[in-house]
C-alpha cells in the first residue's frame, strides 16, 4: 500500500493546501490547535511531527515551543513536504523537514518530548508498528498525539458520511485533478478503527502507560495521546 499512497499524495500535493481548506471549511485549523495543546507541549521542548505533509501542524508546534523548542517535520512522499520549508519561512518559523517512513524512524531512543501524526496513521501499512516506533524516539513520559478522522453517528453520521462519499470526491476531483484520492481518504477513514478500537491499537503497541481518545466536532475527529512508558 505505501507505493500507491505516496504516489497518490504526490500526485495532488501541490494542490493539497487549498483543497483541505475548501474540503474541511477550515476546521482543521481548530482540531490542529486542540492537538497542540492537547500534547501539553512547552517552550523548549522537541517534537517529531510524522507524515507531516506541507508541515502545518509541525507549524503549530513550533509556535507552540519557541525558539528554544526544535522541530522536525517528516514524511515518506518527499513532494508533501516541499512546500514546507517555504511556508516555515514566510511565518519565520524554523522548522526541519525531511522524508522519513513513520514506520521506521532514523531517530534514536528518547529523543523527542513530543511525537504526532495528523491523518496520517491509517495510511501506513501496519499502525500498531507506527505507535511503537513513535513511542520509542519518545521520552519516557512524554506524549504521542495522533490526530485522525472519526466515524460519527446519529444525524450528523449520516450526513456526514453522504459529504464524504459525495461531495468530497467531486471538489477534491475537480480542484486536484485525482478524484481516485478523494475516493480513497474518506473510504479509508471509514474502514480505520476509531475511539476504543483505535486505543485498542496503542495498547497492543506497548508503548503506553496511558491512553486517552478525544472526540472532535461530533467525532468527526479525535485526538488520541498517550503517555509514553
Amino acid at each position: 500500500m505505501s507505493t500507491e499512497v505516496r504516489q497518490m499524495f504526490s500526485s495532488i500535493a501541490t494542490k493539497y493546501d487549498v483543497t483541505n481548506e475548501v474540503l474541511s471549511f477550515g476546521i482543521h485549523r481548530l482540531w490542529r490547535r486542540t492537538a497542540v495543546r492537547l500534547s501539553q507541549a512547552k517552550p523548549g521542548d522537541s517534537v517529531l511531527d510524522c507524515a507531516s505533509g506541507t508541515g502545518d501542524l509541525a507549524l503549530a508546534f513550533k509556535r507552540k515551543v519557541g525558539a528554544t523548542g526544535h522541530v522536525i517535520g517528516t514524511d515518506f512522499c518527499a513532494e508533501m513536504l516541499e512546500s514546507g520549508p517555504a511556508k516555515a519561512a514566510k511565518a519565520g518559523l524554523q522548522v526541519d523537514f525531511q522524508v522519513a517512513d513513520a514506520m521506521d524512524l532514523p531517530f534514536e531512543d528518547n529523543r523527542f518530548d513530543v511525537a504526532s501524526i495528523a491523518f496520517g496513521i491509517r495510511n501506513v501499512d501496519d499502525p500498531v508498528k507506527c505507535l511503537s516506533e513513535m513511542g520509542r524516539v519518545v521520552k519516557p513520559g512524554g506524549r504521542v498525539v495522533v490526530l485522525e478522522f472519526g466515524q460519527p453517528t446519529g444525524v450528523f453520521g449520516a450526513l456526514f458520511r453522504f459529504y464524504s462519499k459525495t461531495v468530497m470526491p467531486t471538489v477534491g476531483g475537480l480542484l486536484t485533478g485525482n478524484r481516485a484520492a478523494y475516493e480513497y481518504l474518506p473510504r479509508t477513514s471509514a474502514a480505520f478503527p476509531a475511539g476504543e478500537r483505535f486505543l485498542s491499537l496503542m495498547d497492543q503497541s506497548g508503548a503506553y502507560a496511558e491512553r486517552s481518545a478525544h472526540p472532535l466536532t461530533f467525532g468527526t475527529a479525535n485526538v488520541y495521546v498517550g503517555l509514553v512508558r
